[in-house]
């Protein structure tokens, strides 16, 4: 659209229409703003001026403001042209925080300075701002006002098809073996950002390289997944036998919660290498791309969670500290269900989440006598799923030996091996993974998605989609 504004404005202005001023990138780290603004400089194929927050910020007062100055008035000179700033929360953070009382805050007068550029009182068109942050809650509101950064593009991290379609470009240099399919190491990176499917792609290179083979093949590309989720491997690493017993019976605890519960993600693979600092082993998941949870899918993932803790403790009667991660997440999720979803019923519909908080309160928005009733309620509901796990895996300990003394002698599991050890899920709907892995390769291109599903994705204006971390996360390290 902007280059479009950029390439034929009398479309747009002979209706009445005025061209925006500013258009705002927002999404997390490694999605891709900055390489998006170089797309549109290139194909705008008008001049580009590009900044980041930073160069505004210098020690000398008032330079970051004439700096602004100087560069409004080139653009304006050279008009119609782009101005690119990337991460602009360095000199757009809200004003009158955190500062001391009476002193000059070099910064304001900068965030003052584009403000006034942007939409103050002489305004010339045909310059059009693009900035990008991953920190858009720390902007100041008068930024983001319609007439300045009234447009704000959101750009998520890829789903599936997604990250089909960026492995298809990232492996055009690689030379790669006929069984790499772009379509498998989609469904083996859940949560992957465009920079880091760069990063797996590049990992893999250099591996097939260490070994001396001619094409990078699929077990390279298995390989770098892990070293960029778990760390490097770590070949040196002395585990006693009875700890590598307890990690494959842990994993495999997860394992088997996953595959008999219902609305859990089976897991992709589970590994007992042990990697980076503390990572002796971990499970994949490949979650379904999702924006509502109900109450019996986070019961089922907390469940699921527990699997790990709950085997340990029905095979050796024992618990170890491996379960931290696991616990951490089963906490965070339990205070979600109760104090923030209005999923309990002694809570009621009552949620204490603030989504405008700045970060500077110290107060909470409930009594103590309501802080213990959310704790006694969390406990409750934690207790509660961690006694059906074991009652689970206690039902299903055949299946349990199986996977520990296979993943012993092997390592490393696949979602076909689970199959083939303990049998098909007992639900009749396929897993996430075979059912992108299945569908037919025409479908899969994601510009044939057909309008139906784009309107009935709720990720992009839906009010109702989760501002909070969602509840499952994809790689799980003990």
């Amino acid at each position: 659209e902007i280059v479009e504004f950029l390439k034929n404005p009398g479309k747009f202005t002979k209706l009445g229409g005025k061209i925006p001023k500013g258009a705002l990138l927002v999404g997390p780290p490694g999605t891709g703003k900055t390489l998006l603004a170089k797309a549109v400089a290139g194909e705008a194929g008008v001049p580009f001026f590009t900044l980041s927050g930073s160069d505004f910020v210098e020690m000398f007062v008032g330079v970051g403001a004439a700096r602004v100055r100087d560069l409004f008035k080139q653009a304006k000179e050279k008009a119609p042209c782009i101005i690119f700033i990337d991460e602009i929360d360095a000199i757009g953070r809200s004003r009158g925080k955190g500062q001391m009382p009476g002193s000059n805050d070099e910064r304001e007068n900068t965030l003052n300075s584009l403000l006034v550029e942007m939409d103050g009182f002489g305004t010339d068109t045909g310059v059009i701002v693009v900035a990008a942050t991953n920190r858009p809650d720390v902007l100041d509101s008068a930024l983001l006002r319609p007439g300045r950064f009234d447009r704000q593009i959101s750009i998520d991290k890829p789903d599936i098809v997604g990250r089909e379609a960026i492995f298809k470009v990232h492996l055009k240099p690689i030379k790669t073996a006929d069984d790499v399919d772009p379509k498998k190491c989609a469904a083996q990176t859940p949560g992957f950002a465009g920079a880091e499917i760069a990063n797996v792609c590049n990992e893999a290179a250099l591996i097939a390289a260490r070994r001396n083979k001619e094409a990078v093949d699929m077990q390279d590309f298995q390989d770098a997944v892990d070293r960029v989720i778990g760390g490097l491997e770590k070949k040196n690493k002395i585990i006693s036998p009875e700890e590598k017993k307890i990690v494959a019976f842990h994993e495999a605890g997860h394992a088997v919660a996953g595959w008999f519960l219902e609305h859990a993600d089976p897991l992709v693979k589970v590994s007992i290498v042990p990697r980076g600092v503390a990572a002796l082993g971990y499970a994949q998941y490949l979650p379904k791309e999702q924006f509502l949870y109900q109450t019996e899918q986070l019961m089922d993932e907390m469940c699921m969670t527990l699997g790990g803790r709950a085997a340990e403790e029905i095979i050796f009667k024992k618990i170890s500290t491996g379960a931290l991660s696991d616990l951490e997440r089963v906490t965070k999720m339990a205070y979600s269900i109760v104090s923030v979803y209005g999923m309990n019923d002694k809570i009621g519909n009552v949620s204490f989440y603030d989504s405008k908080q700045d970060g500077y309160k110290m107060t909470k928005p409930y009594s103590e006598t309501t802080a213990e009733v959310i704790d006694d309620e969390v406990r409750k509901l934690i207790a509660s799923a961690y006694e059906r796990t074991k009652e689970l895996l206690t039902h299903r300990i055949k299946e349990l030996d199986i996977l520990a003394k296979e993943l012993l002698e092997k390592e490393i599991l696949f979602q076909a091996d689970l199959e083939r050890l303990i049998g098909k899920r007992p639900f009749d709907k396929e897993t996430t993974y075979q059912a992108f892995t299945n569908k037919k390769d025409k479908l899969q291109e994601p510009e044939l998605i057909s309008k139906k599903e784009e309107e009935s994705n709720p990720e992009s204006s839906d009010p109702l989609k989760d501002p909070i971390p969602e509840p499952n996360s994809d790689n799980r390290i003990i």
